[in-house]
């Protein structure tokens, strides 16, 4: 027979359990009790104070209708399911607070046993994860959203550990190889690449990786029906505080429509590079005719003459000697085109010596002076008096003079309406010689495209003379410019430092 405890063990129980309500009351949890059936019957102050309900309203199960609709079911569930398997209670669900509003619980329940094992009673708590679950559910939104971002980005995205060996790949990788991720793996992903950008591909890669410098590349990536496109791939490195690198990450981005256009650019370029050159030669051809015609046709002139004068009885030596000093004059004359033409093709310096502008204009009249006879021009020379020599190649400076002069009695062949008349003028200023050759014909409509090589107004002219006298002047550390002339007519005008100020190493 069991002993009944005396007044003072009964006392003593009394105590303790007054002792343990107090505990359960005040400590800082939502606490419950069950039967065995399941069926609530009791809970601490907290949790009704939480809950905003008598306990009269909680007790069985009356508290299903604290928990939110869309969890009653998935809890009870649970909860059922727990009581015929007396196993532990846990299960994360919604409960209504006495403000109206939802809060996250993970409600757990342990059962209490008999020394048969049968479950005398259901102990459990109530704690609240609210801010937990909602900072995971944000968690969980921000990795689906960046999920998106990288699987809906134009790009094919790759991370890799810091050895190199890929980590992640996006879905559109997949798609464009027709491979799983476990195939890129061990340098798996090296069979894509074309194996003539392999080698560089894969040094660039391990500096990279060796380094930590950022990674670039350019080269042809297989796709699933083994055609080859054109790819462009960066990399950066991901570093903690310490600054070791744990992650990279990469994107490889199509090129290939814009590579083939750059192959297709610079195949036309190289095209249009050799009809310039074959324009350049016809127009350089024409140019030396052009120039060369000039002293032959005076030579076959002074020949003729000194034949006629020698044919005389008795023949006019005198006459004779003058036409063949002008034959002279004139095969030398030929002779400096041709030295000048090969200097132009080699690309030499030009010959700088110091000379006198005011010789050169009047050589330069003198070698155009038939020509301009026969148009009908004539040519007003207004040199200022004593100016200072400048640094320059003779023979340049009167190709540059000779084609504007020939340009302006050109441009007045068919005025008829006023005298054809041409003025060259040179004066110094700011250390310089400027030299003006001023024409009275219909000036020029696009005075800024006058100098593009190709661009004439003339019928049949390939427009490059004054490209060649502008490059001329440039040599020489000078400018050549064209403006309207007043009242009507267009000047050009030609300034070149003087003494050594030119550029004695420029190329022409």
């Amino acid at each position: 027979m069991r002993q009944q405890p005396g007044i003072q063990g009964q006392q003593d129980l009394t105590l303790n359990e007054q002792g343990l309500q107090a505990l359960v009351e005040t400590i800082p949890a939502l606490v419950w009790r069950a039967r065995p059936d399941g069926h609530i019957d009791y809970v601490n102050k907290r949790l009704l104070e939480y809950l905003g309900a008598p306990l009269e309203g909680i007790v069985g199960w009356g508290w299903m209708d604290k928990v939110h609709p869309d969890d009653v079911a998935f809890k009870v569930q649970s909860w059922l399911g727990n009581l015929k398997a007396m196993t532990s209670h846990a299960a994360n669900c919604r409960f209504q607070g006495a403000d109206g509003a939802y809060r996250w619980f993970n409600v757990r329940g342990e059962p209490l046993r008999d020394d048969g094992g049968c479950v005398q009673n259901w102990y459990g708590v109530l704690i609240d994860v609210d801010d937990q679950k909602k900072a995971e559910d944000a968690s969980r939104e921000s990795e689906l959203k960046l999920r998106q971002i990288i699987e809906t980005m134009p790009s094919m995205v790759w991370s890799t550990g810091p050895d190199g060996e890929p980590t992640h790949v996006n879905q559109k990788i997949i798609d464009y190889t027709g491979c799983r991720f476990e195939d890129l793996l061990n340098l798996g992903w090296g069979e894509f690449i074309h194996p003539d950008d392999f080698p560089e591909t894969t040094k660039a890669f391990y500096h990279s990786i060796q380094t930590g410098e950022s990674y670039q590349a350019v080269h042809r990536l297989r796709r699933a029906d083994g055609q080859y496109r054109w790819h462009q791939q960066r990399a950066e490195p991901l570093r903690d505080r310490q600054q070791r690198i744990i992650q990279w990450y990469g994107v490889s981005v199509d090129i290939d429509g814009g590579k083939r256009a750059e192959n297709e650019l610079r195949d036309t370029q190289a095209k249009l590079a050799r009809a310039y050159q074959a324009a350049t030669v016809a127009e350089l051809s024409a140019s030396i005719a052009h120039e060369i015609n000039q002293p032959l046709a005076g030579i076959v002139a002074s020949a003729q003459t000194c034949r006629t004068w020698l044919s005389g009885d008795p023949p006019s030596l005198p006459r004779a000697h003058a036409a063949i000093e002008r034959i002279i004059r004139d095969g030398n004359a030929a002779a400096d085109i041709i030295r000048r033409i090969r200097a132009l093709f080699k690309q030499t310096a030009p010959t700088k010596t110091s000379l006198h502008i005011g010789e050169v204009i009047d050589e330069v009249r003198r070698l155009a002076e038939d020509e301009l006879n026969c148009r009908g021009v004539s040519i007003e020379l207004d040199l200022t008096q004593a100016l200072p020599p400048v640094l320059a190649d003779r023979i340049q400076i009167q190709q540059v003079l000779l084609n504007l002069i020939r340009n302006g009695a050109e441009a007045m062949e068919n005025a008829d309406n006023h005298a054809k008349r041409l003025i060259v003028r040179a004066q110094s200023a700011d250390g310089c010689i400027i030299v003006e050759v001023c024409d009275y014909g219909p000036g020029l409509t696009h005075p800024e495209k006058v100098f593009e090589p190709f661009y004439s107004t003339k019928q049949g002219g390939l427009g490059i003379g004054l490209a060649i006298s502008r490059s001329i002047a440039q040599a020489h550390g000078g400018v050549l410019q064209v403006r309207d002339n007043q009242p009507q007519g267009t000047v050009f005008s030609l300034t070149l430092p003087l003494g050594s100020k030119g550029q004695d190493d420029a190329k022409i």
